[in-house]
């Protein structure tokens, strides 16, 4: 297959064709372990994407600009850029109950690799960012003028207008915060050595509990970072189902004072809070429940407190039953968004609203009202990495999924679905070569080939990245958000700011005749409702300027992109990862070669 761009051809050859179900094509590669063996260090020194891997080498390593006359590319690369390295075996399903791990010695250290050509801890200069205490009240931070508690991820290299409001993991664990007692971290892509530096220095011995999907030698590579740390204990989330993964990112933070829980979109290393577009919600301070309150104290209108402590049991695993019980004495009243959650497994009957998109259809159809012409208000999805959608879109995307996400209340009224329009956000290649990063950031966005190809009409559907009104346009977007704007753009009926990519792995897909849902994902979110802030309009007007001044109302709601956003060109290609863009320089001068 072959496509014409000015970013040069999409091509694959046959045997590249893949016949599995895709996910967010953030599996697990195991290959730069395999090779430890030989002496080589080569990528990330933590299990992640293949995509990523790839990031990494080329930021590391870049492919050199070189003039050429061969076949008139314009670009090529230099002799000494064309090692090959090795790919990584696909991961093979396997069934693994969930184990609490107290990390043991394993027999041999897999040899040590650093993340964008860094030095060990010992000999590396700490990156500076200023942390609340230094930069901004941290009570005006959480509490003044932004009653949703969202925020986006300080970003090096913009304007620091732009990054006043912004926080970065150092701010989230800073004493001003709370004072820590021990914290659980859920993610996909970890590193625990970095994990650790972004504590401030009288907590990197608290208890530390670390939620992770790695099996093999991933797991044992993992297990091999964590060893040196005597506080640290990992939790390995069970997944049954072939090509799932742990996506979840969720940190619980108890303290002295209280608890505190945060969902986000970043992965636990370097690169995810450097230079990219991420989000988080930050929840209030929950205070300790009086002793022997019992069964719903603390509950908030949105049943935040009893959803977070399911999602949690789910797991079924001890470590997290005692998490569970922490949470259960705590006060979540102050609680305004739902939980949305994934997790792995099969649910027929009621169980089938409980996680993925048909959860989400439920908060809409019980917590919304319905809006005049609401055909007519699209809804706009934006993530960072895309699974297959089938032949067409009536298989999924314009199917049941769509059915969930135009739900407005529970009116009996049958919409025109398929007249509802959706507009989904996704970097162009010229989105990511004049980044921050350049190409590198392209290993964060891992869309493959063997997928676009098979769904060349989802091309049609997609825009630009664009974040003029929070400064980063420039920052790509690991963000993952999803929202019903109205025909005009100035206001949306909900916001959703997840894990989730647009993938039926994350979100869910109906089975036997619309009598089952297969989730293959742990995913995790949480969703902004006009009716929990005390707004009976129906919807939320969007904050015009994400970082502006006191002059909005404080209750509208700060998107982190421009609204609306602005469809494809003719000339305009998705980034696909495992490519070469080698007809122009990225913003370092370098180009993309995935080999």
């Amino acid at each position: 297959m072959s496509q014409e761009s000015e970013h040069g051809k999409w091509t694959v050859s046959s045997s590249d064709e893949s016949t599995e179900e895709n996910n967010d094509a953030e599996k697990p590669s195991t290959s730069s372990l395999s090779h430890s063996g030989h002496g080589k260090t080569s990528g990330s020194q933590y299990p992640c994407s293949e995509a990523r891997k790839v990031g990494h080498k080329r930021k590391a390593s870049p492919a050199k600009i070189q003039r050429t006359s061969q076949e008139g590319l314009g670009w090529c690369l230099s002799s000494s850029d064309e090692e090959p390295e090795s790919e990584g075996q696909p991961q093979h399903a396997q069934k693994e109950a969930v184990k609490e791990e107290k990390y043991s010695a394993p027999k041999k250290q897999p040899s040590r690799r650093f993340e964008d050509d860094e030095l060990p801890v010992s000999q590396k200069p700490e990156k500076h960012y200023k942390v609340a205490s230094e930069g901004q009240d941290t009570w005006d931070l959480l509490n003044g003028g932004n009653p949703f508690r969202f925020f986006v991820t300080k970003v090096k290299g913009i304007k620091s207008k732009y990054n006043s409001g912004a926080l970065h993991i150092k701010d989230i664990l800073s004493p001003l915060f709370g004072t820590l007692v021990s914290s659980a971290q859920f993610n996909y892509c970890i590193d625990v050595e970095w994990l650790i530096r972004q504590y401030p220095q009288e907590f990197r011995k608290k208890p530390l509990l670390i939620v992770h999907g790695e099996k093999r030698e991933s797991k044992a590579e993992l297990h091999a970072q964590a060893h040196p740390y005597e506080n640290v204990r990992l939790c390995q989330a069970k997944l049954d189902i072939a090509f799932g993964t742990h996506h979840t990112k969720m940190m619980l933070l108890l303290y002295e004072e209280g608890l505190r829980v945060v969902i986000h979109t970043s992965n636990l290393i370097d690169a995810d809070w450097d230079q990219k577009t991420q989000g988080i919600w930050l929840s209030p301070l929950y205070p300790r429940l009086p002793h022997g309150t019992t069964g719903s104290a603390g509950e908030s209108v949105t049943n935040f407190k009893s959803d977070l402590i399911h999602y949690l049991m789910s797991y079924n695993s001890p470590t997290l039953k005692e998490w569970a019980d922490i949470i259960q004495e705590h006060d979540l009243s102050e609680t305004r968004v739902y939980l949305l959650g994934s997790t792995p497994g099969r649910y027929q009957g009621n169980q089938k609203e409980k996680w993925g998109h048909l959860r989400f259809r439920k908060l809409l159809k019980e917590y919304t009202s319905p809006i005049p012409a609401q055909e007519s208000w699209p809804v706009i999805g934006q993530f960072s990495s895309i699974g297959s959608m089938g032949a067409d879109q009536s298989k999924w995307l314009c199917s049941e999924f769509r059915e969930s996400l135009v739900t407005l209340g529970s009116s009996v009224k049958t919409l025109a679905k398929p007249d509802v329009p959706i507009h989904l956000i996704y970097p162009t290649v010229d989105n990511v070569r004049q980044s921050l990063e350049g190409y590198p950031a392209g290993g964060s966005l891992p869309y493959s080939i063997q997928t676009a190809q098979k769904q060349l009409w989802l091309h049609s559907y997609f825009h630009k990245w664009s974040a003029e009104t929070s400064g980063r346009s420039h920052a790509m977007p690991h963000i993952k958000t999803y929202m019903r704007p109205s025909p005009d753009f100035q206001k949306i009926a909900w916001f959703l700011v997840t894990s989730a990519n647009l993938s039926k792995a994350a979100w869910g897909a109906l089975e036997k005749n619309g009598t089952q849902l297969m989730i293959r994902s742990y995913e995790l979110g949480v969703l902004f409702l006009p009716s929990a802030f005390g707004l009976d309009t129906g919807y939320f007007h969007v904050k015009k300027k994400m970082f502006s001044g006191s002059n909005e109302p404080v209750t509208s709601f700060p998107v982190p992109y421009d609204l609306p956003p602005e469809q494809y060109g003719s000339k305009d290609r998705p980034w696909i990862w495992n490519i070469p863009y080698t007809k122009a320089p990225d913003t370092h001068g370098n180009m993309w070669v995935p080999s």
